[in-house]
């Protein structure tokens, strides 16, 4: 299907302060692609580049294969970090201004938000002032007024920040509904379990460079280190512990279960299978508990930082 965004070799200075530093990234179409990176790694500033809020000092930036221009505006869809709402205009009044500004008439913003306003239960806030809602009610509005008119892609920094759980799940639906929808999403957090949920790809920024990208599934194959968390009963634990230990390398675990099993981590080399381990382990006692540790997109951002 092809990328619907390509940056190539953009970087952005502000005086002396390098933002981005010869940055590129493909966002493939129909993905959910996680924009990471710490607090002033340059993750913003790329989002004002996309948004055309800001200029790029070198490179450039295509969408759908064109060069970025002003009327891709209407293309994008963009939820920021610190919202843009007016606080003392009422809701239904406000969200019409806004997506007349993305290029809807009077009648098709009103047919499309009553759509969204049904779908996430909100139809009584229509005439409520923005200042008389909570952050997460506030948080719904910016959502709808974000993908109202149905852009290519959507940017989200943030979109769970102010959500109750069951109103983050209720978001974290809408977002993949999107996708399905033929959607492209750029989502950018600090929230890695959202991303675990959600994202196809990712791309790591830090310090003004990027220094990780790819498909999520291929950057957890590459950090994984071959070990298995393990669960074993067995009447002779000290001499189960040392066979293993003159075959594998082998360290205590810490998981939650129900009875007093020996615990252990235990790594294996290239040449060995999980299949001989398992029979092995089920020759000496009853195995309750197997399961390969999988890195998390946490433990990836935290190496991957501190290497860097």
């Amino acid at each position: 299907m092809g990328n619907i965004l390509e940056v190539q070799g953009v970087s952005k200075n502000f005086g002396s302060f390098t933002a981005l530093n010869n940055v590129s990234i493909s966002v493939p179409k129909g993905s959910i692609f996680g924009l990471l990176g710490p607090n002033g790694a340059g993750k913003t500033t790329l989002i004002r580049i996309i948004n055309q809020i800001t200029m790029p000092d070198s490179g450039h930036v295509f969408l759908d294969g064109e060069p970025l221009n002003p009327l891709h505006i209407k293309d994008i869809g963009y939820l920021p970090e610190e919202r843009g709402l007016y606080k003392s205009m009422k809701v239904g009044e406000q969200a019409l201004y806004l997506a007349q500004l993305k290029g809807l008439s009077h009648n098709e913003a009103k047919a499309r938000l009553k759509y969204w306003f049904d779908r996430l239960d909100i139809g009584d806030w229509w005439h409520k002032k923005i200042q008389e809602l909570s952050k997460g009610m506030a948080q719904k509005i910016q959502f709808v007024v974000t993908v109202l008119h149905q852009p290519k892609l959507l940017i989200f920094d943030e979109p769970f920040s102010g959500f109750d759980p069951i109103n983050a799940n209720l978001i974290k639906d809408e977002i993949l509904k999107l996708r399905e929808d033929g959607a492209t999403v750029i989502f950018s957090t600090h929230r890695m379990e959202s991303v675990e949920e959600l994202c196809d790809e990712i791309t790591l920024i830090n310090k003004s460079n990027k220094i990780l990208d790819g498909k999520l599934i291929d950057i957890k194959r590459q950090f994984k280190t071959n070990t298995f968390e393990v669960g074993i009963s067995t009447k002779k634990q000290d001499v189960l512990e040392q066979e293993l230990s003159e075959k594998f390398q082998v360290s205590s675990a810490n998981f939650k279960s129900l009875g007093n099993e020996l615990k252990l981590n235990i790594k294996l080399s290239d040449n060995d299978k999980p299949n001989d381990l398992l029979s092995f382990l089920c020759n000496h006692g009853e195995v309750s508990h197997f399961v390969e540790l999988i890195p998390s997109v946490n433990d990836i951002f935290i190496q991957t930082i501190q290497n860097n």
